[in-house]
């Protein structure tokens, strides 16, 4: 049970950006918006924060603007419970809502505390397997990527793929593929079996470049959630909220994105026909960026080939067409694609403050 009401609450007026922070310090998922008296007026959680960053809301505006919008979903009035409760009734309200967090108030109905469903074993973490790409030939980091994958290059004291193993042991996923190519022999001879980084690894071979999404044809078909992530990310961004946010939208695949910003440097002319409409002076665009990573449903590997080279855009594409759930996970945690000289110097910094953070 969480009593920390500081750490808990927030108030209306504050900005979404506070909420973010405050989510990210409490780690609990979830932050409870009160008056002065903390009366409960709405809750915000991981996904509506990831629901509202899609929306192209700005950050800097109050959490009302978040509770307004969230006010014409099923999710708009907060399920509570009497302090006091005993065990029996808090667990018929999870289970009757399929919600992980819920408020305790008084009899003035006033936040009192927080329980959440971790605390009563009731939901054990999903399982999941993952596969991590790193067959490419990691043309633009040459010459580094010679004689070495590009998984493989040191970030700090130890190769980027271990960074990420380490990070998919600690969302408590224990089975990994690795697709390999490029030099391959230095993958698997380092990690061998997975066994001395406590996660059991399988190797997905490559006979030729197979695309970004070719070589889950090559393993066997799973039973449960599948996370395929690139072998050159680095991020922070948290799995298990990642798979929260998939299984609320009863999604069949979910993309995670990163907002990107782009400015021209030019003053952009809008015409109709020969008529100018409109002159924005060196304006900036913001789009949402493939971030490789991915969370897939079993049923997803129906449309997958076996051994043919196969992008993931093309499977998004072709699912899309089948009519399938297909959603949006946009990132706020660090991320980044090591693809050329500059990113992979980046990375180096980063990891370096990590390693600060005691």
């Amino acid at each position: 049970m969480y009593t920390d009401l500081k750490k808990l609450c927030i108030d209306p007026e504050s900005s979404i950006h506070t909420a973010i922070a405050q989510i990210e310090v409490s780690r609990i998922g979830i932050v409870l918006v009160v008056d002065p008296q903390y009366n409960l007026l709405g809750t915000v959680t991981d996904g509506d924060l990831r629901r509202i960053i899609l929306s192209g809301t700005s950050l800097d505006e109050p959490v009302s603007v978040l509770l307004a919008q969230k006010s014409k979903s099923p999710f708009a009035t907060p399920i509570t419970a009497p302090v006091g409760a005993d065990r029996d009734t808090l667990i018929e309200k999870f289970q009757q809502h399929s919600i992980r967090h819920l408020p305790l108030v008084d009899q003035q109905q006033r936040v009192v505390a927080l329980v959440t469903i971790d605390e009563f074993t009731l939901d054990p973490a999903p399982s999941m397997e993952a596969v991590i790409m790193a067959g490419g030939m990691g043309t633009r980091l040459r010459p580094l990527t010679d004689q070495l994958p590009k998984p493989m290059l040191p970030v700090g004291d130890q190769p980027l793929m271990e960074i990420i193993i380490n990070q998919l042991r600690d969302a408590n996923i224990n089975h990994v593929n690795v697709s390999v190519h490029h030099e391959s022999a230095k993958i698997t001879d380092y990690f061998g079996d997975g066994s001395k980084f406590g996660i059991d690894i399988t190797y997905l071979t490559e006979d030729r470049p197979l695309g970004t999404a070719g070589s889950l044809g090559l393993m066997t078909a799973p039973q449960e959630t599948v996370l395929v992530i690139n072998g050159d990310i680095l991020t922070q961004v948290n799995f298990r909220a990642m798979l929260d946010y998939h299984q609320e939208h009863s999604a069949d695949l979910t993309v995670a994105v990163r907002q990107y910003d782009l400015q021209v440097p030019y003053g952009v002319v809008e015409c109709e026909g020969s008529s100018i409409q409109r002159i924005s002076e060196k304006p900036m665009l913001k789009f949402f960026i493939n971030a490789g990573i991915y969370l897939l449903e079993p049923s997803v590997y129906n449309f997958i080939p076996n051994g043919e080279r196969y992008d993931m855009t093309d499977l998004v594409q072709r699912l899309l067409d089948e009519g399938r759930s297909v959603v949006a996970f946009p990132i706020r945690e660090f991320w980044s694609d090591i693809g050329q000289r500059a990113d992979y110097e980046q990375a180096q910094e980063q990891v370096k403050k990590w390693q600060q953070i005691p």
